[in-house]
């Protein structure tokens, strides 16, 4: 089965990242083989799932491998056992689609953060006055300065399904929702920024953009874009039972979201590795509490 969801992966372009190192025995009461976890080049997504990946590897001594895929595919590959767990289901309205089509062959291991949104951002240079809500955009001279176009991100993201829906919606059949790369979106942000221009892109927070440069959220009155999300771990049927301490693990880490988008910028700014590296050691009593489940002393 797992033969048959790499194709799967190969055919959607996906990749495949990981390790099969083994640092030093594993637990006992876990497999041998790597835990597999979906995830999605989504800044977020990458800086907590490669939190993870350090601790899993380093304190719980359970080889891992990275499977980069479509979250269209990770909910598939969950339900089949294709891979073990997920760490970036939001809900309850982004990724509601997908839960009611495997919540029966999923399990929920825990919350990873919570007051996630979803929206359409600009620059903050652009006039409120002028554009503060998405009904703004329909506006002609708006239309011109942003040439038709609304800068998105990965096609199969749930934010791109709300995009459409926010599109027909407002009206705004004339625009040009571009797919790309979350990378191609803050890439197209950065350029505009840099030369004063204006641009719309489909945003989330956590983002380390809203860290990096002044931007502001569009108002959404028709609640097209949903409200105040909670990212939740997803894991197949059965994960529990295969690996006690890694569930375990997953269900008591949590970050508070200005820890995560320090994570991101950091990593921006320097590497994933370097960010990592610096959380870890600067929330020592925290890790240590995920990894054992014992409670610092008082």
């Amino acid at each position: 089965m797992r033969r048959t969801f790499l194709k799967m992966l190969a055919v959607a372009a996906a990749a495949v990242v990981g390790t099969a190192t083994l640092a030093s025995p594993v637990l006992a009461a876990d497999k041998k083989e790597p835990v597999r976890i979906g995830w999605t080049a989504w800044s977020d997504a990458e800086a907590v799932t490669k939190l993870a990946k350090r601790l899993i590897e380093d304190r719980l001594h359970q080889p891992v491998e990275l499977v980069l895929a479509d979250i269209g595919l990770q909910y598939q590959g969950l339900s089949k056992g294709d891979l073990d767990f997920m760490m970036m289901s939001w809900l309850p309205t982004t990724h509601g689609s997908y839960l009611e089509k495997v919540g029966d062959d999923i399990v929920p291991l825990g919350i990873l953060y919570t007051r996630a949104r979803l929206g359409w951002a600009v620059p903050d240079y652009v006039p409120a006055d002028q554009v503060r809500t998405i009904a703004d955009l329909a506006k002609p001279e708006v239309r011109k300065k942003l040439d038709n176009k609304i800068q998105g991100i990965d096609p199969g993201a749930g934010l791109m399904q709300a995009s459409e829906k926010a599109v027909e919606t407002y009206g705004l059949k004339d625009y040009n929702l571009v797919s790309a790369s979350g990378a191609a979106m803050t890439a197209a942000l950065g350029r505009a920024i840099r030369r004063d221009e204006w641009i719309v892109v489909t945003a989330w927070s956590p983002h380390w953009m809203f860290a990096k440069w002044k931007l502001r959220y569009l108002e959404d009155p028709e609640g097209v874009l949903g409200g105040l999300e909670r990212v939740h771990v997803m894991a197949r049927k059965s994960f529990y039972q295969d690996y006690p301490k890694v569930a375990e693990f997953l269900t008591r880490m949590y970050l508070p979201l200005d820890e995560l988008q320090a994570i991101m910028l950091e990593a921006d700014n320097s590497s994933y590795e370097k960010a990592i590296d610096d959380y870890i050691a600067k929330h020592k009593q925290r890790v240590d509490y995920w990894v054992t489940g014992e409670m610092p002393a008082s």
